[in-house]
């Protein structure tokens, strides 16, 4: 309920995604129907698809991550970011994160993408923004490194993956989800970056005296 109150947004789109994922795991014509296309996207054709795949997921596994994450993050991030900024954030950066794969894959027609990762992505970096120190792991290794390191890492690794993983998973979107979610937070809140660096410069110098 305290969630619901502080963070009504996030709580619907939690509660949204959680839902449609599920019927969409038992209704294959609906699952076929909300997945993106980028060969028929690119041609004007299921345009809707860029937001609809964003509420499905591959399997429950995919689904269980990608809500974990949200659920760490996004709480926190609404009440301070505010509700319409946020709303704003996760739909926009959805759209965004999903249009570098449609422009890649318009000639590859098997080629289909799902999931909120994008726009996952694009929480976590306007969170990392507001608490650049603030402790994260990277599954599966069990050590806590400053929240700023790990979006460097996060944002070398998918780059690197883009170009040279065949793992199936669309690092492009987690990418560009990641831009998205720093710039448009710099847009609603210009005054984040000085805040960020004076936290990293404080913390640089309490290192070194």
């Amino acid at each position: 309920m305290e969630n619901l109150i502080l963070a009504p947004v996030a709580s619907v789109i939690f509660a949204l995604t959680i839902l449609v994922s599920l019927i969409a795991f038992s209704n294959q014509d609906l699952y076929g129907k909300l997945m993106l296309h980028p060969y028929n996207v690119s041609r004007g054709h299921y345009v809707y698809t860029i937001i609809t795949s964003g509420f499905i997921h591959k399997d429950w596994m995919h689904l269980f991550f990608n809500m974990m994450s949200f659920y760490f993050f996004a709480f926190q991030l609404e009440p301070v970011l505010g509700h319409f900024q946020f709303g704003v954030l996760y739909m926009i950066s959805l759209i965004l994160s999903d249009m570098p794969s449609v422009i890649k894959h318009r000639e590859n027609y098997s080629y289909y993408s799902l999931g909120a990762s994008g726009a996952v992505s694009a929480v976590v970096f306007s969170a990392i923004l507001y608490n650049p120190l603030g402790k994260m792991m990277i599954l599966p290794i069990p050590i806590e490194i400053p929240a700023v390191i790990f979006g460097v890492l996060y944002l070398v690794y998918c780059s690197y993956a883009t170009k040279y993983s065949r793992d199936n998973i669309n690092h492009d979107a987690h990418f560009y989800g990641a831009l998205s979610g720093l710039l448009i937070t710099i847009l609603f809140h210009p005054g984040i970056v000085p805040f960020f660096i004076q936290q990293i410069t404080e913390k640089v110098q309490s290192l070194l005296h």
